[in-house]
């Protein structure tokens, strides 16, 4: 069955629900999730959020509020009843979201009338990680008129709760702190500061990473002050952490040290959006959207149920298959797009030809490109069902070259780009309990078939921002190609 997905009531609802499909992807975003409220003998759905995104064991919840900035001749004032309206208003609205979503997982639905339910699982409570976002609108223009700037809300962790709100001559306002310590932190997004974060982290991966590194720096025993979110961002953009190679908010410390203030001034987003490296990152990562525009066209078949062939009629079945190509991040999609592309481009038309990516860590997948021709013998039903099984096969024949494969992920199209009407197979291979008798089916069956007879390998070696040296952030993997 087909899933209706809503797109915002108000103009800046939709605005939010185009921007997180690009960044989250439309299967896993939900603009207007509903619970069932029980009321007079009747069910009533009841909007729980603007927008919720959930993602393995990650609970993105936003809430949308477009409040006019008041213009009186107080300023305090004006800012006093827009902090409540737009941002402590709705941070009350995510908090309450947070616990009905825990109390009651299995009573969301999609609709008012409560009829369809939501469509992802939500995770296990005792791994889920909970992200509040308020996204607040109209501030930036009455900001940037009072004191210069971009126009984006400042940070300033030293506030909390009712700190908030100011005083006509001691306080300034346009910093945000933390709205109550004692729950779940809440994230405040402007104008300026929303595009340029779902615009830059624009995968689920790379999104949830900075959320959660931030919540960490703004709740550590410093004080944090920042210029603005993007500032926020340059700095961890800039930086790796040693630990794992990932961004982080590296500080610099002596071994007898203890920062007691941290401040992120104004300068640090324009040198990195202006870099060199930042530039030839953009030019490199144009390849990567073929990544996202592969995982949105296999997405909308699952919610407008039009896949050609599937062996699990739900979403909550086919999901996870398609959650190993978004858990990708910018970079790996990069990498991956361009042997998936590279093999399209090249590929001959007139025989089979695969491609295998070995995986960087343990817990990613190998893939499987695989690329086959309509032969003129064919009927589409018979190409479609043979390209099932050759793909199939290729995935075994993975695991029997690396015994150490867990998760194999194929993806199977025609060769060429000047094909009309272009298809894709996707397909998840559990080799978690591979046994000899399935080693035994797979051996017969590449040996028919000449799979992974001897492949040629070479090595993919990238780094995020192509110009920068030191390198910072590196993928290396290898490639195999095969008849």
């Amino acid at each position: 069955m087909s899933i209706k997905r809503a797109d915002g009531i108000t103009e800046s609802e939709r605005y939010l629900k185009v921007l997180c499909d690009r960044t989250f992807l439309s299967l896993w975003s939900y603009s207007g999730v509903y619970r069932d409220q029980i009321s007079g003998g009747r069910t009533d759905g009841k909007e729980v959020c603007d927008l919720l995104v959930v993602f393995e064991n990650h609970v993105i919840i936003f809430s949308d509020k477009d409040c006019q900035f008041p213009n009186t001749d107080r300023l305090d004032l004006d800012w006093n009843r827009w902090f409540k309206r737009a941002i402590q208003k709705s941070a009350d609205q995510l908090w309450g979201a947070e616990g009905w979503i825990k109390k009651s997982q299995n009573r969301l639905f999609l609709d008012r009338s409560c009829t369809i339910p939501f469509p992802i699982d939500i995770p296990d409570l005792s791994t889920a990680n909970f992200h509040l976002i308020v996204v607040a609108h109209d501030n930036s223009s009455r900001c940037q008129q009072e004191l210069g700037g971009s126009g984006s809300l400042m940070i300033n962790t030293s506030i909390k709760g009712d700190a908030h709100y100011v005083n006509e001559n001691d306080d300034i306002p346009f910093f945000i702190g933390d709205i109550d310590p004692n729950r779940t932190f809440v994230h405040v997004l402007g104008d300026t500061s929303l595009d340029i974060v779902l615009g830059t982290v624009d995968t689920i991966s790379d999104f949830v990473s900075y959320l959660t590194k931030k919540e960490r720096l703004l709740r550590s025993d410093a004080v944090v002050i920042a210029a603005g979110e993007e500032e926020l961002l340059a700095y961890y953009l800039k930086n790796i952490n040693e630990e794992n190679g990932e961004h982080d908010f590296v500080i610099p410390l002596s071994c007898d040290e203890q920062i007691q203030n941290l401040v992120f001034d104004e300068g640090h987003w324009d040198d990195f959006s202006q870099s060199p490296e930042r530039k030839a990152q953009i030019a490199a990562d144009r390849v990567s959207y073929i990544w996202d525009g592969l995982i949105e066209s296999l997405s909308n078949h699952v919610i407008e149920d039009t896949q050609f062939f599937t062996t699990h009629p739900s979403v909550k079945e086919i999901e996870p298959l398609l959650r190993f190509l978004a858990r990708e991040s910018r970079l790996a999609r990069r990498n991956l797009a361009s042997a998936l592309s590279g093999l399209i481009a090249s590929a001959p038309k007139n025989m089979r030809t695969t491609r295998y990516s070995s995986p960087t860590t343990s817990q990613e997948p190998y893939y499987v490109f695989l690329t086959l021709p309509q032969f003129d013998w064919m009927t589409y039903e018979q190409y479609r069902e043979i390209r099932r099984n050759v793909l199939e096969a290729c995935c075994s024949g993975v695991k029997l070259k690396f015994t150490d494969a867990q998760h194999i992920v194929g993806i199977a199209t025609e060769p060429g780009f000047d094909n009309e009407g272009r298809s894709e197979d996707a397909m998840y291979f559990d080799a978690t309990d591979w046994t000899e008798e399935d080693a035994a089916r797979a051996i017969e069956i590449c040996e028919k078939l000449g799979i992974l007879k001897n492949p040629n390998m070479f090595s993919v070696h990238d780094q995020e921002y192509p110009l920068q040296k030191p390198v910072r952030q590196t993928i290396n993997s290898k490639v195999w190609n095969s008849p």
